[in-house]
């Protein structure tokens, strides 16, 4: 029976088990084996080239057999190791067992490369981009400006999102980047720039400090419907003008809440009547009115910001576009919660809920931390000083009325409100009082 006659069978295996057809099978095979080991070896060995450095990277240099010219090879690059291919002889002068031992060669080293590039690449899977905060305006991050942080620093710990279901949050980790490599800074600026901050390691001496720390909320005439609080709340463009004015001629240098701290736990030096601005809650016209006029006078300020308002685009707040600018104009960015909820008389969840997502939120959009949070409403516990203590914050301000601040009691910073009515001679007057 010929080869024909087998091939027309119905199916190999009927062709296979066919008692005339087995040897003539058995041929086919033998001959294909051959050719294929032939064609192997003669590629493989016109791949060669002669002398070979032992540190030639595979993906880098190959041979034809005809010229040994060198040609583009689309393997991965990875050195090849000297046990593997050293001083390979020139091919077409090759005896059987040297055509073996060049596969053998040849083959160890293809691994090889291959465990390395996958190496590589898991290497890389495993980091973490860190997009660049940009200044002054929006985000465009690109490629080539993309920070490699090794997987090494980035540690995972719970990010509370709300459960409304059951009122009460639930843990998904979210990481968050440790020690990284470098801040961004800020545009050019009349003011010092606002940049990452030395933790304040307390210094082991107690200490008292009588500044002045004064809370703004809006700052712009109130409309003519506003009830009582609104009213109280806001003060005019024109006479914030001359707050800043009066305080600049009475001899006040304003000061950030960092230079407090650093006075109360280090004893670092403080000008001789400083003041401190703080703005609670983020409203729009921060941005509009009083970011101009503290620019103009080389002053600063601390805006006290609600993160989930900012991000749900309300009207009334601040843009993340105004944050970043004002930021990048000298003004200090801190925490006042993610949705101006009450911070008493909550369990440990959804207190870290508040503090990280906060703190997440401002140092992703601005590339620094914040370090201080003004408690919404002024409604604050023992539990709520522990979380946020936890979660890294420095110290905290209240609405509870004084200038007097201890080196033990970092998160009841006390403050001075400021009100709709309060005349220039006023506050001059509230800064004058020990309390």
């Amino acid at each position: 029976m010929s080869i024909l006659t087998c091939l027309r069978r119905i199916s190999l295996r009927e062709a296979t088990q066919h008692q005339r057809c087995r040897p003539l099978w058995v041929v086919v095979a033998f001959l294909l084996a051959i050719l294929f080991t032939r064609t192997l070896t003669d590629g493989l060995a016109a791949q060669v080239v002669s002398p070979v450095a032992t540190d030639t990277p595979a993906a880098e240099v190959t041979a034809t057999a005809s010229g040994g010219q060198p040609t583009a090879s689309n393997e991965p690059s990875a050195s090849v190791p000297s046990e593997t291919v050293a001083q390979l002889p020139v091919a077409g002068n090759l005896a059987a067992d040297q055509i073996k031992a060049l596969v053998r060669a040849r083959i160890l080293a293809l691994i090889r490369a291959r465990i390395a590039l996958s190496n590589a690449q898991e290497t890389d899977s495993e980091e973490t981009v860190l997009l660049p905060m940009v200044m002054g305006g929006a985000m465009t991050p690109s490629t080539a400006n993309l920070t490699i942080v090794p997987a090494a620093t980035v540690t995972t710990i719970a990010m509370m999102t709300p459960d409304t279901a059951h009122g009460r949050e639930e843990a998904t980790p979210t990481p968050v980047i440790e020690d990284a490599p470098t801040e961004p800074t800020a545009t050019a600026t009349p003011l010092r720039a606002v940049a990452a901050l030395a933790e304040p390691t307390p210094d082991g001496s107690p200490r008292t400090a009588q500044v002045s720390i004064l809370m703004y909320h809006y700052l712009s005439e109130p409309p003519a419907d506003a009830n009582i609080y609104r009213r109280d709340l806001s003060v005019a463009p024109s006479l914030f003008a001359q707050h800043l004015d009066r305080l600049l001629a009475e001899g006040y240098t304003t000061i950030r809440l960092d230079d407090l701290l650093l006075n109360l736990t280090q004893g670092a030096p403080l000008p001789p009547k400083p003041v401190i601005l703080t703005f609670d809650d983020g409203y729009r016209d921060n941005y509009i009115n009083a970011f101009p006029l503290l620019k103009e006078r080389g002053m600063t300020a601390t805006f006290f910001i609600v993160t989930d308002f900012i991000d749900e685009q309300r009207p009334e707040y601040l843009s993340w576009d105004m944050v970043r600018e004002m930021y990048a104009g000298g003004m200090a960015i801190e925490s006042h919660g993610r949705n101006h909820a009450s911070l008493a008389n909550r369990d440990a969840d959804y207190l870290v809920w508040q503090a990280l997502g906060s703190l997440e939120t401002i140092e992703f959009e601005l590339g620094v931390r914040p370090r201080f949070v003004s408690y919404p409403a002024g409604d604050y516990d023992e539990n709520t000083i522990r979380i946020f203590q936890s979660a890294n914050y420095w110290a905290g301000v209240t609405t509870k009325q004084g200038a007097t601040h201890s080196s033990g009691d970092l998160f009841q910073l006390r403050r001075v409100r400021v009100r709709g009515t309060t005349t220039a001679d006023d506050l001059v007057g509230l800064l004058a009082i020990e309390w």
